[in-house]
């Protein structure tokens, strides 16, 4: 009987894996692919904040076997234009400088620091407000640079363009230069305080930056910019520099990608941005970066969950690779549980069912080979019924059933039995009577 049983559970059991393989790869089709281990980060020139950001992620990431391919432009215009090629998974972007168009296919990640508007001028310049600088020789950044595209904007906004002045277009450290050999009249510079070239114009003694002290005018002009204020002695304490406090324009760098970039990648990145930015600088508090402030793409999704929720259960507690196969196999696990909650309940009454089949199927011949009305049946056609019954008792006796279901199989024998011993004593009595009936004659 436990063979039987055994036999039957194994069945079941055949079709319950046969349903949740089918599921499985049914839910394989959309199961979305593993993380990339290569990425490619657009970022800006070669020892600009930009690039020397991207060194620290390219580290920070290694640890999670991610090797975060760093290439280098001319800034945001160009990394941009790299993100919708394909060329570029990722890039550092300037806020203000994104095209209504591409906003239609990018997506931002939120923003990682305040990177202001440096403006240097010559020691002896005269220049007080930037309309100070018509007809000047003004280095506005290179072409692609979104220094570039902020300065033209905010130049625009004092009626300054290339015919009111000379525009020139060098990349930040050959700009410097030209500012010392007095071949420059100002230079516009967007960057981290941490930049080497900011630093350096700062220490220099025949160069000041601008106080701007219309910088609120400015925020109400251009919405993507906020004003930041940097006190006197921050960047040097020794040297009081700067010598005064200063008002600032600034705006954010902000990490923008692409539409096909991997969702797991988008927590990875902005805890690897916390953990780089996460600390403050003279312009930010200690834990304001990264934010979803100053973006002007559309927050990713994943990112908005992020800033809402912080990073994913899983990565709390796994590494990160092994939390990303598992948040992958949380689209098998649902046609799992659908199946085997209903499997689940329908295994036990189906085993229940199909054991007693194996019992209940014989009533029905027994049933049949009952003789009924006896007195109206001959001899020979109760000895065919007594014939039918023994088959059927000899047939169920080959019956296996565990025995938790052996009183079912018993209570059937017991009715054989009745039914065999029915006919057998309507046949004594139609022997009897025979024997009377030759008595009598």
């Amino acid at each position: 009987m436990k063979r039987q049983g055994n036999r039957d559970w194994l069945k079941l059991l055949g079709l319950a894996v046969l349903l949740v393989g089918g599921g499985f790869w049914f839910a394989s089709r959309f199961v979305s692919p593993s993380p990339p281990h290569q990425i490619t980060l657009a970022t800006g020139q070669a020892g600009g904040a930009y690039s020397l950001f991207a060194h620290r992620y390219q580290a920070a990431l290694a640890e999670f076997k991610i090797d975060l391919k760093i290439l280098y432009t001319q800034g945001s215009i160009e990394n941009l234009a790299l993100l919708e090629s394909g060329q570029a998974d990722v890039a550092m972007v300037q806020s203000g400088v994104v095209r209504d168009a591409q906003r239609e296919t990018l997506r931002g990640l939120g923003s990682i620091f305040l990177e202001p508007l440096w403006v240097f001028l010559p020691a002896e310049s005269p220049a007080y407000f930037l309309s100070d600088l018509a007809g000047q020789r003004i280095q506005v950044g290179p072409a692609g640079s979104g220094t570039r595209a902020l300065t033209v904007e905010i130049l625009a906004l004092n009626d300054i363009g290339a015919e009111q002045a000379i525009f020139l277009s060098d990349p930040s450290d050959e700009a410097a230069q030209t500012l010392s050999r007095g071949e420059a009249d100002a230079l516009f510079l967007v960057g981290s305080v941490d930049s080497p070239v900011v630093r350096t114009l700062i220490e220099r003694a025949d160069v000041r930056l601008l106080d701007m002290t219309r910088a609120e005018a400015y925020t109400r002009l251009n919405r993507s910019l906020s004003k930041v204020n940097l006190p006197e002695g921050a960047i040097s304490l020794k040297q009081n520099l700067p010598a005064r406090p200063k008002a600032l324009l600034s705006t954010a760098a902000e990490l923008v990608v692409g539409p096909s970039f991997h969702p797991a990648l988008v927590d990875l990145l902005l805890q690897t941005s916390a953990q780089i930015h996460g600390g403050g600088d003279l312009f930010a508090e200690p834990g304001e970066f990264p934010t979803q402030r100053w973006v002007d793409v559309p927050l990713d999704s994943d990112a908005e969950r992020y800033f809402e929720y912080g990073p994913p259960l899983l990565q709390r507690y796994l590494p990160f690779w092994a939390a990303t196969q598992v948040d992958r196999l949380k689209v098998m696990l649902i046609p799992l549980i659908a199946l085997l909650l209903p499997l689940v309940r329908i295994f036990p009454p189906t085993y229940r069912w199909r054991v007693r089949s194996r019992i209940y199927r014989w009533y029905k011949e027994l049933r049949l080979a009952e003789p009924g009305d006896v007195e109206s049946l001959s001899h020979q056609d109760l000895l065919a019924c007594l014939t039918e019954v023994q088959r059927i008792d000899a047939e169920v006796t080959k019956v296996h059933t565990p025995t938790s279901y052996a009183r079912e199989l018993y209570s059937l024998r017991l009715h054989i039995d009745f039914v065999r011993s029915e006919i057998e004593a309507a046949l004594r009595a139609k022997d009897e009577h025979g024997s009377l009936a030759s008595k009598k004659t």
